[in-house]
């Protein structure tokens, strides 16, 4: 058995029987990811990707929140400007990971907090669970595949509902709208996330690798294209006028006002 790292910090694995798990760490601030989350998310990544002795991965956050989305006083000072950015550079991990990834979702999870979900296999929701895709409202577009991959997986009306309106549902509609495979009390979510990770992880792994790529490689390349067009009206959004105007009422405690955009 092993865990890392040794010192405490927002990004926390542990990998045991053939599972990694990734938690995130950072409480105090609602497991807002900043630029430097991002990149041990993807080396977390690339590691069990080539380690032969993880043969699943898990995310987690903690039982009261999953993750507020981009921490926006790190975002604000480390936009994402090129496609190597490492927001970016963890879309495309996540997105092309070959190995079975499991989620358990308690609380908020915001923007990147809900996208990611669709790019793991499992995912297993607290029933405090509440998804947001807030982007619409920021002046920005989507982002990590989620405006192909979210209408594929619910239908476009509830993509569009999502998506155009920005407005959180819960648990109990994301079950209904197949996002997420099972409800559970908060307490009880990582647990069950950890017990089917377990049950993968006692599979062939070639077979593991195999059904996986058979499951997602229809929609692979268009996945990538689109992960790539979304960066970038993302990061020529970013400088334009409604999203300054967004990120200025959010820092100032306001509503922001889009009347003249």
């Amino acid at each position: 058995m092993t865990s890392t790292p040794q010192t405490p910090t927002d990004i926390l694995l542990h990998t045991d029987a053939g599972v990694m798990t990734i938690t995130l760490n950072r409480l105090e601030r609602k497991n807002s990811l900043t630029t430097a989350m991002y990149d041990a998310l993807s080396d977390a990544l690339e590691s069990a990707n080539h380690d032969p002795a993880v043969r699943a991965v898990v995310i987690q956050g903690h039982e009261t929140v999953f993750s507020a989305g981009n921490d926006i006083g790190d975002f604000l000072n480390h936009p994402p400007s090129t496609p190597d950015a490492p927001v970016f550079r963890f879309m495309r991990g996540i997105s092309s990971f070959p190995k079975p990834l499991v989620a358990a979702v308690c609380g908020p999870a915001v923007g990147i907090g809900t996208t990611l979900l669709l790019h793991c296999d499992l995912v297993y929701a607290g029933d405090n669970a509440a998804f947001s895709l807030p982007f619409i409202n920021l002046g920005l577009c989507p982002e990590a595949g989620s405006s192909f991959l979210l209408a594929q997986l619910v239908g476009y009306p509830r993509a569009a509902e999502a998506l155009l309106l920005g407005e959180p549902f819960m648990a109990e509609t994301a079950l209904e709208m197949g996002l997420i495979n099972r409800i559970v009390p908060p307490a009880e979510a990582n647990a069950l996330a950890q017990r089917q990770a377990l049950k993968l992880a006692a599979k062939p792994l070639a077979s593991l690798l195999e059904t996986k790529r058979l499951m997602k490689k229809t929609h692979a390349s268009t996945v990538s294209e689109r992960i790539s067009e979304e960066g970038a009206s993302f990061g020529r959004m970013l400088q334009e006028p409604a999203a300054r105007e967004a990120f200025a009422a959010f820092m100032e405690k306001r509503r922001p006002d889009f009347s003249k955009v």
